[in-house]
């Protein structure tokens, strides 16, 4: 059945041909100059077609979504190489309007949507056989609930046109689908999509929707649906776009969260993750304690990642994260407050009195994952003419940057970004990795189901998950306390998602639908290593870098003011 499809993938990766109209799904799907006709008459120009649609999947978290940063720019995770991102600094600093906001999530959802419906409704005329149609057909099923599934999450609630293709000339409705009704479509996609896909993808075939991905993206859906920001056991406590809604946009309220607080919801998610547990595995190597964790990012093909984004040889997160004198832009450029999560190696916080942490040697001895997330002061990298690792100068002489990496000159924190880094890779050389960015990768669904057990039946199930993440981090002892609450734990598996998904682009959103909107509201630092002449530490200084602001609006983006503009029923989220 694959034959065919295998021999017609070749012909795509050199035919990329097609391009979707940025717009909304009020545009028009571009076909180049080709006809509908010619195009679903021809099997490879048919698969093409599909292809196309996959090349904005990793669009939202993408790293370079901002120009300098991804979402991570947007969060408390890092500050922007520069002051031009409007969007990112403007969710930092609490400023975020409709006018100004990107609307790149409204506009290539709705285009990749409206190319997938196209695509549905013409594909039965095409050459292919009946089996691979039925496949592609899942594929771009998949697909659809993968791009709602994104605009749910930016919004809430948003128009559903099901199977539609709308012309310019047709009335259309673009009112709000309730959050509930949206869920729900997303799920029942996912779920009639994996009914015709494999569990997992091989081979050429690599990267495609598989029944694996469906089931992890409603994994994902089911969670933050059964979150507090949407499934809300405290109504009123904190000022939401649900609570804001009751008061001021009765209209809304149902569309920017449930209305009801349903603690099933939680079960559904535990057990949507429990599905894929067994399936898919950590990539395990602990020589040095902890490697697995960045080797998996360099390895192309691997037993963690479920859904990705495939990539050609590339060095393009290096490009984008090292420090100049690696050929990087060093955006963005992380906050002390995430280096301060990691624990200790023993597994303690660093506030713990036990946990051996010393602020005079505040790197040594920590969780190996921070070695792997951050590059700080005397760091170790190739550069373009060498292989052999140097150390990286951030330090300050006498307040004076000591190169063009130092604080103040290259960086604005005293760190360096180095998630998912190729430590063999650097830019602007023969020196690249044939990495692919994972948008669903195994560590998340061993973290969803326990957080989703811990809330539906408290903690005793969520060791297992917890505990799996931390021996590959490197902990050693990895095993936690056993008398941890449900309130303990909680906060336990909100630090390993912090520290495990950093620069994934979840953090932004784990803030939000954990209503955690206050922390944001705080001063957010850096450290300035500074040193004599010999090259001694005289004193590790922390410094102010920027200031975060949060309001109650920030919880869901606003529409873009342009689409809003265009019918009377198209409702802006409370607050904007």
């Amino acid at each position: 059945m694959k034959k065919l499809y295998k021999i017609i993938f070749l012909f795509v990766l050199a035919y990329a041909m097609f391009s979707c109209k940025k717009g909304g799904f009020l545009e028009q799907t571009q076909i180049s100059d080709l006809t509908q006709q010619s195009v679903f008459s021809d099997s490879v120009k048919t698969i093409a077609f599909l292809s196309n649609i996959y090349t904005q999947i990793g669009f939202s978290e993408d790293s370079k979504r901002f120009s300098n940063g991804g979402l991570d720019v947007a969060s408390d995770e890092a500050e922007p190489y520069d002051n031009s991102a409007t969007t990112p600094i403007a969710f930092a600093n609490g400023s975020v309007d409709p006018n100004t906001v990107t609307d790149d999530a409204y506009t290539t959802c709705y285009a990749q949507i409206r190319a997938v419906n196209v695509f549905m409704r013409n594909v039965g005329k095409s050459p292919l056989r009946a089996a691979t149609k039925i496949e592609v057909v899942a594929e771009a099923r998949f697909l659809r609930a993968w791009y709602y599934s994104i605009l749910l999450k930016h919004y809430g609630g948003v128009p559903l046109v099901g199977d539609t293709v709308y012309n310019y000339t047709d009335k259309i409705n673009v009112k709000r689908a309730s959050y509930a009704d949206c869920v729900n479509y997303i799920v029942s996609e996912c779920d009639l999509a994996a009914k015709s896909l494999p569990l997992q993808q091989t081979a050429l075939l690599y990267g495609r929707a598989s029944g694996g991905a469906c089931q992890a993206l409603k994994m994902r859906v089911l969670l933050y649906a059964a979150s507090p920001l949407f499934n809300d056991d405290k109504p009123g406590s904190v000022e939401t776009p649900l609570s804001m809604a009751k008061s001021q946009k009765p209209e809304l309220a149902s569309v920017v969260a449930y209305t009801d607080y349903d603690k099933q919801r939680w079960k559904a998610a535990a057990d949507a993750a429990n599905a894929l547990m067994g399936v898919y595995s950590l990539v395990l190597n602990n020589t040095p304690p902890g490697y697995g964790f960045q080797y998996l990012f360099t390895q192309r093909y691997n037993p963690e990642y479920i859904w990705q984004a495939m990539k050609q040889s590339n060095t393009d997160l290096e490009g984008l994260y090292l420090p100049p004198s690696r050929g990087g832009k060093g955006g963005g450029f992380p906050y002390q407050e995430f280096v301060d999560a990691f624990p200790m190696a023993n597994g303690l916080a660093i506030t713990d009195p036990a946990s051996t942490y010393d602020p005079n040697n505040p790197y040594n001895g920590r969780d190996p994952r921070l070695e792997n997330s951050i590059l700080h002061d005397q760091s170790k990298w190739i550069t373009v003419a060498s292989n052999t690792p140097s150390p990286i100068n951030i330090y300050t002489v006498n307040g004076q940057g000591a190169g063009l990496d130092a604080i103040y000159t290259g960086t604005k924190t005293g760190y360096y970004g180095a998630k998912m880094l190729d430590p063999a890779a650097v830019p602007n050389a023969f020196k690249s990795t044939n990495r692919c960015i994972p948008l669903i990768r195994y560590a998340e669904v061993l973290l969803s189901y326990a957080e989703a057990i811990n809330e539906y039946e408290g903690p005793a199930q969520a060791y297992g998950p917890i505990e799996k993440i931390r021996q590959r981090a490197g902990l050693n002892p990895y095993a936690l306390p056993r008398n941890l609450s449900q309130d303990d734990m909680r906060k336990v598996i909100q630090n390993e998602r912090r520290l495990e998904l950093a620069f994934e682009g979840h953090r932004f959103w784990d803030i939000r639908r954990w209503k955690l909107g206050d922390t944001q509201n705080a001063q957010f630092t850096g450290m300035e290593v500074q040193r004599d002449g010999a090259g001694n530490v005289k004193a590790y200084k922390r410094i102010n870098v920027r200031k975060h602001g949060f309001k109650g609006a920030l919880y869901l983006w606003p529409l873009p003011a342009s689409e809003v503009a265009k019918s009377t029923v198209t409702l802006q989220n409370p607050g904007y």
